[in-house]
């Protein structure tokens, strides 16, 4: 059965703060790490969920918990053009 989309959001929410718990407080993961350990297959079926990822992340920077940056700067949802990165913020 099919996960559904609210549960699935917390879910790659939760996968993100988890990452990043466990890295050291500067560092920053790529929204594939989260992809890659939320999918629960072998294959490359974690790409589906790449979109869903950056969608969590956007949510999280929207409630305080994390930044997106690019280039090592943290970036506004209407100005990210490609590959991003997510950290904790910086408080």
């Amino acid at each position: 059965m099919a996960e559904s989309d609210r549960s699935l959001d917390q879910r790659l929410e939760q996968v993100i703060m988890s990452l990043l718990e466990h890295r050291a407080d500067t560092a920053s993961i790529c929204p594939s790490d989260a992809a890659r350990s939320a999918y629960e297959g072998d294959d490359d079926g974690w790409r589906d969920l790449m979109e869903p990822v950056r969608r969590a992340a956007w949510r999280l920077v929207e409630a305080g918990e994390v930044e997106v940056t690019q280039a090592g700067r943290p970036v506004a949802r209407t100005g990210a053009r490609g590959p991003i990165r997510i950290r904790r913020v910086r408080r």
